[in-house]
């Protein structure tokens, strides 16, 4: 006996709605294709089961979904520095948020592959990414941005004694990963200029560079190394981020500069790069970014310094277009 096709069409479309491509029969098999893009995963395997329930009931004794969906454009941002302890992986987490809160798709990837802090930052941690058809899924957060970090591959606080190479297939397991729609990666390195930075650079162009530094000598030469393996790697610099730059006692409202004082901006002036602002030294930051409750994601004027760097890496990228 065969399925009637008008019927099962009818079926399938009040299912799917405009998400039916196409529907058809053999035999008492239908087969079913439907554009899902935009669909993260649980929408789509949801709306495979609707058609499916739909398909049976019309009579169906087998029933094939297909998928098809638009290729999405995706571009990186690294976020480097030459030094650790500069903050670049709070700035980072931050600018994710920041973005994703103006409207666009962002996840992140935790690049530090020796010492991931971005479940922390972005309050997921303990949760373990699920893998389909040998790449894994990002692990969402709690604000709207996707994430993937080698802290959601290994168990907290151990060891990760990987030579170079090792690292670098690590990392393109995380930015080669089931991003779905999102449209910008933002990919917080590690410090220095090793391994894990010339992959990125070769095998993952990124389409621009966040540089971050405090203020202080020591931090921007560092800053300078990073900036010029960008350059080799042809890779463009959106800017430079001042970071713990000035402190406001909380008790007094008195600022002072423990690490000095527009040391970021005049060196980025000195190289030819837009300089994208300040980041202060805030106890609220750190505590907030502690607690896996990132300051952008919130409404105070920390995350307005934040929407401020976001809006401008955003107007850069799309200038590219």
């Amino acid at each position: 006996m065969s399925l009637d096709k008008t019927a099962l069409e009818q079926a399938v479309r009040m299912a799917a709605g405009a998400r039916l491509q196409t529907a058809r029969v053999d035999g008492e098999t239908a087969s079913v294709i439907l554009e899902v893009s935009g669909l993260d995963r649980a929408a789509r395997d949801a709306l495979e089961a609707k058609v499916k329930d739909a398909a049976r009931a019309a009579g169906a004794a087998e029933v094939r979904v297909g998928m098809t969906a638009d290729r999405v454009t995706r571009r990186i941002i690294a976020v480097g520095s030459g030094k650790g302890g500069v903050g670049k992986s709070t700035l980072s987490a931050n600018l994710a948020v920041a973005m994703a809160r103006l409207g666009r798709k962002v996840g992140l990837v935790d690049a530090d592959i020796y010492g991931p802090s971005q479940p922390r930052l972005l309050a997921t941690e303990g949760r373990k990414p699920e893998a389909e058809n040998q790449k894994i899924h990002p692990v969402p957060s709690p604000w709207g941005v996707p994430m993937l970090s080698m802290g959601h591959l290994v168990q907290p606080g151990q060891a990760i004694a990987w030579r170079g190479p090792m690292a670098g297939n690590a990392l393109g397991q995380l930015i080669d990963a089931h991003w779905g729609d999102a449209e910008i990666l933002v990919v917080d390195l590690p410090p220095g200029t090793g391994d894990v930075q010339l992959t990125m650079l070769q095998k993952h162009k990124p389409a621009g560079a966040v540089i971050v530094s405090t203020p202080q000598d020591l931090a921007l030469m560092d800053a300078a190394r990073a900036i010029r393996l960008f350059e080799q790697g042809d890779v463009p610099l959106i800017g430079m981020v001042e970071n713990m730059a000035g402190y406001i006692c909380p008790h007094c409202g008195e600022s002072s500069d423990p690490f000095g004082a527009g040391g970021a901006e005049a060196a980025a002036m000195t190289m030819g790069l837009p300089f994208l602002g300040r980041v202060p030294l805030d106890l609220k930051i750190r505590q907030d970014s502690d607690a896996g409750s990132p300051p952008a994601a919130g409404d105070g004027p920390q995350a307005e310094i934040f929407a401020t760097l976001a809006s401008q890496v955003l107007a850069w990228l799309d200038a590219q277009d």
